[in-house]
């Protein structure tokens, strides 16, 4: 008898040797004795951890250590006009972009869903761009969009390597460009959506993303071959992740096919709001000036009571009258060196702030209860200024 599953299976693993076969060895060489253990898919040549994952954060935080992310694409834009053209087709102001600055951009389809997102800084000859996010689809995005445009878009990511840290990478690495993560400032013409600073032109004092500055840098491989992981304090690819999430920092684990700026809080940092026209824009301000968006980012804290936590992709169930239901999904997942287990999911606006959630282990595993953290406000009052209505010349609904 067929299984009725088995296509389906064997999409989901060819999908994971493709992704597997386009992930590119870390060039930072390592003794044979290495204890880093490595991920899967995308990140099978990335290091997750070296045996103490909760250790490895403290290192991030407090000794400096750094992080292989080997997964990462780089790419390279070249030519007079890459950042005015660049400007006209994503949603960040990059026209005026001064050399040095780091800032974000993203590609949108024409409904405002999120399609591509590039960590950008400039050197005054060439913009470099990390991508984590659909990295094939946007680069053939990009190329289709050059037309006569003076630019040149190159890939990478066999010559260049990514290295994670926080604050600032050691002196020892020589480091061809580095960005400096935003996040979580609120931009020039950028909005934030999150409850401790909605409606404020700068990031609330509360925002737990102060206290962590996420760094990478690009470093050429050949320069990476000569260095040793011994030379220096690694962290592992999950510890990376577990700060990102307390700093409520959205990551590519936040993003499906339906995904809005502002579901995200991605405004703040993302998205320049009185630029001229790129595709999506139209949604994005709509969505902006007159409505809200239909999902909202949470923080979870989770129960770790039991051990055993859920993982990310999980389906987040909440009492919603009076019968549990769906209300999202738990998108990213990890435990805390100081938090304990924590997350981050997207879940339904309309979701009460004090629902508790929970999720479902399957089979005889008790459920595991989170309580949530507001990050997006579930309403944004809107400050527009409309003009009144005429009713001298404006005839509708006079008789009623």
């Amino acid at each position: 008898m067929v299984d009725p599953d088995s296509n389906a299976h064997d999409g989901e693993a060819d999908a994971a040797e493709t992704q597997a076969a386009q992930s590119r060895p870390s060039s930072l060489s390592r003794p044979l004795s290495s204890t880093a253990v490595l991920g899967e898919g995308e990140l099978a040549h990335t290091p997750l951890h070296y045996g103490s994952p909760l250790r490895e954060q403290r290192a991030l935080l407090e000794k400096g250590a750094i992080v292989d992310l080997a997964h990462l694409r780089i790419l390279r834009l070249s030519g007079a006009d890459r950042l005015t053209w660049l400007n006209s087709i994503t949603t960040q102001k990059l026209d005026t972009l001064a050399p040095g600055v780091a800032t974000e951009t993203l590609v949108l389809d024409p409904n405002g869903r999120i399609e591509g997102w590039l960590k950008l800084v400039d050197d005054g000859e060439t913009l470099w761009a990390i991508s984590e996010l659909r990295t094939d689809d946007t680069l053939e995005f990009l190329r289709k969009m050059v037309f006569m445009m003076r630019v040149t878009i190159e890939d990478v990511s066999d010559e260049f390597q990514c290295i994670g840290a926080l604050v600032a990478l050691p002196d020892s690495l020589p480091v061809t460009q580095l960005w400096t993560d935003p996040w979580p400032h609120i931009g020039t013409g950028s909005a934030s959506y999150a409850q401790v600073d909605l409606g404020l032109g700068v990031a609330g004092e509360d925002h737990p993303g102060l206290e962590t500055q996420f760094v990478i840098g690009i470093i050429a491989r050949a320069d990476l071959r000569a260095t040793s992981a011994n030379d220096f304090t690694m962290a592992g690819f999950d510890a990376w992740e577990a700060l990102r999430i307390a700093a409520w920092r959205p990551g590519v684990n936040e993003i499906d096919h339906k995904s809005l700026v502002g579901e995200l809080d991605l405004l703040r940092t993302s998205v320049h709001l009185a630029k001229g026209c790129y595709r999506g824009q139209e949604a994005v301000a709509r969505v902006h000036n007159l409505g809200q968006p239909p999902r909202r980012l949470v923080f979870v804290h989770l129960d770790g009571s039991g051990h055993i936590q859920p993982e990310a992709g999980a389906e987040v169930l909440a009492e919603v009258r009076a019968a549990e239901r769906s209300v999202g999904q738990l998108s990213s997942v990890a435990l805390h060196w100081e938090l304990g287990p924590i997350g981050l999911a997207v879940v339904k606006r309309n979701l009460s702030a004090e629902a508790q959630l929970s999720f479902d282990l399957g089979e005889d595993a008790a459920r595991v209860v989170g309580a949530q953290e507001t990050i997006v406000a579930p309403v944004r009052e809107h400050d527009l200024d409309l003009p009144s209505r005429n009713r001298d010349v404006d005839m509708r609904n006079q008789n009623r």
